[in-house]
């Protein structure tokens, strides 16, 4: 049985008022979160609140396979768009990371925090309600981040919010050097191979990695600040290494995912 429930009351502004309602479902074991509508935003398993769930998301963290493990708990981990929390709490509490989190909605703060666990800020978790194609450009960020996640859509999960060259070129001046981006590609108007080529004219075309799409369609595509192409033995010991450590299905990672050219 699936129930429903409202957000808490938000401050009455015409910039909040604009954005969407903000409200979860729970079903069997799982909680899922909506943006106004019944599409899904992001989802916790109840019994096991820091673990991914979803398919896709498990994707996003494809980045460990380029980090020793050993190495994980000093990268910093940055998230645009907060979703359900899923990759921060992930990344702060099982990898022990440094971790930012850039989100629009307040109301999506305060629902991750009321309804998915999503701990309060400390010297090793911070969450900024802002824009985050504008806050990715301040100073103070660039090539300061290891992991990129981005995951950013609309209540109507139509097509990305940011999918610009100039914001992809953004997103790799926050890398440091040996830094990750995961993208997260999906929607009703979204253009894969349009993405695709902005991704790799920010980046370079031997920059880039990519899932095949999930049954659901989404498709997962990653992008190195500093190309490089490691051995498949390599790659097969690292994704043995993340399984052993953090839980996540590695090994069928390297079924489906390759350097684009």
């Amino acid at each position: 049985m699936t129930k429903n429930f409202q957000n808490p009351p938000a401050k009455n502004s015409p910039a909040l008022a604009a954005l969407p309602e903000v409200n979860f479902s729970d079903y069997g074991d799982v909680r899922y979160l909506h943006l106004g509508t019944l599409w899904v935003q992001g989802s916790m398993l109840l019994d096991e609140p820091y673990d991914i769930e979803l398919e896709y998301v498990q994707r996003m963290m494809a980045g460990l396979l380029f980090f020793n493990p050993l190495a994980v708990p000093k990268l910093k981990a940055m998230q645009l768009g907060l979703g359900a929390a899923t990759l921060t709490k992930f990344c702060y509490k099982k990898l022990r990371m440094s971790t930012m989190a850039i989100e629009i909605n307040p109301q999506v703060i305060t629902a991750c925090r009321t309804w998915f666990k999503l701990p309060r800020d400390d010297k090793r978790l911070t969450v900024i309600e802002a824009d985050a194609g504008l806050e990715i450009q301040k100073p103070q960020h660039a090539e300061t981040v290891d992991m990129l996640h981005v995951d950013l859509y609309d209540h109507e999960a139509a097509a990305p919010v940011l999918d610009s060259l100039a914001f992809y070129e953004n997103c790799y001046r926050l890398l440091a050097e040996n830094g990750v981006m995961t993208v997260n590609l999906f929607g009703r108007n979204a253009s894969y191979e349009q993405s695709l080529a902005k991704i790799a004219e920010a980046f370079g075309p031997q920059a880039l990695w990519a899932f095949r799409p999930t049954k659901e369609g989404n498709t997962v595509v990653l992008a190195q600040r500093e190309p490089t192409r490691p051995e498949r033995a390599d790659l097969v010991n690292r994704a043995a290494d993340i399984e052993s450590c953090f839980g996540l299905p590695a090994k069928k990672w390297l079924r489906l995912f390759k350097p684009v050219v």
